[in-house]
């Protein structure tokens, strides 16, 4: 995801010279080619994020389209207050990206998983919040914060995630994409679990259960027309996140199906509870841990149907 975002920004900076990339002092390696080939439109403002945020607030209301990019709780939590007060009230025009969206930095302990950003960016007024599933969507998640104004958020991995479309991909703002239909129960997937949910899908079916998939990038705003739709046609509805459950994916489809007068879905969510892990180890390891493998994820949704 971090490449493909990277490739895609380096496009779109050849196209239109006011789009800025500021660094937190983060991306070494990643960023070098950006870096050289577009010097007038790269900086680095040092391991200091709320300066960063605020560089970027101050170009974007000169007319710049900015993009901040640290890595997991760094460009959000660390800087919150100025995403709040500077970006979001101001409606400017700023692309906040973190690279390592929930456990992609397992072994450096709980500072660096991301697990309760999606929910406290969604809590903001004024920000478009999206967390891509695969590759095919980071590149087309990239663009479509471009084209869209104001303040933005970007979750993406680490790096190496599997792609799982195939093909081109119909990816709009506020629109969850279907990649399966299904009428026993329904997967609905946010950011770079969405792999460990297609192979979940796959065991389930393979059992005979008619299962759907829906890779639900974007929280806010989110696709609640095809959530109400989906609650009265199948028998369940499970999220899947690399987040808490509170206030993220789960929390979001759980406020639309309250407010339905006649939801006939249950609503089964799969994530992390509320705790910090204290557990260290690699992602997938992690995922283990906290039942987001696909054993696990394949596990739950049986217990419910049974």
């Amino acid at each position: 995801m971090r490449d493909e975002f990277v490739r895609t920004l380096t496009e779109i900076a050849m196209e239109d010279r006011n789009v800025i990339l500021v660094t937190g002092d983060l991306g070494f390696g990643v960023l070098t080619r950006f870096a050289k080939e577009f010097p007038e439109q790269f900086l680095n403002a040092g391991v200091a994020e709320q300066n960063m945020t605020g560089l970027a607030v101050g170009m974007s209301l000169e007319g710049k389209v900015v993009y901040t990019y640290s890595i997991a709780n760094f460009p959000t939590l660390r800087c919150l207050e100025q995403i709040r007060n500077d970006a979001c009230y101001h409606q400017a025009n700023i692309k906040i990206v973190a690279i390592g969206g929930g456990f992609c930095y397992g072994s450096l302990g709980v500072s660096h998983h991301a697990t309760e950003d999606l929910a406290i960016m969604r809590a903001l007024p004024d920000i478009t919040v999206i967390a891509p599933g695969d590759t095919t969507e980071t590149a087309a998640a990239t663009r479509a914060i471009y084209e869209v104004p104001g303040t933005c958020y970007l979750r993406l991995g680490r790096g190496g995630e599997p792609k799982v479309h195939e093909g081109d991909i119909d990816f709009k703002i506020g629109k969850a994409i279907k990649l399966f239909d299904g009428v026993d129960v329904v997967l609905i997937s946010t950011g770079g679990i969405l792999k460990n949910a297609f192979e979940a899908r796959k065991k389930l079916s393979s059992i005979g259960l008619s299962v759907g998939l829906y890779s639900m990038h974007t929280l806010k705003p989110i696709d609640r027309e095809m959530i109400e739709r989906v609650a009265v046609r199948t028998r369940l509805i499970v999220t899947i996140e690399e987040h808490s459950v509170i206030g993220g994916l789960g929390g979001a489809v759980a406020e639309i199906l309250a407010q339905m007068p006649q939801p006939k879905a249950r609503l089964k969510m799969i994530g992390l509870q509320d705790c910090f892990s204290s557990i260290v180890g690699d992602q997938d390891y992690l995922r283990r841990m906290y039942g987001l493998d696909v054993d696990s994820i394949v596990k739950a949704v049986n217990d419910i149907l049974r």
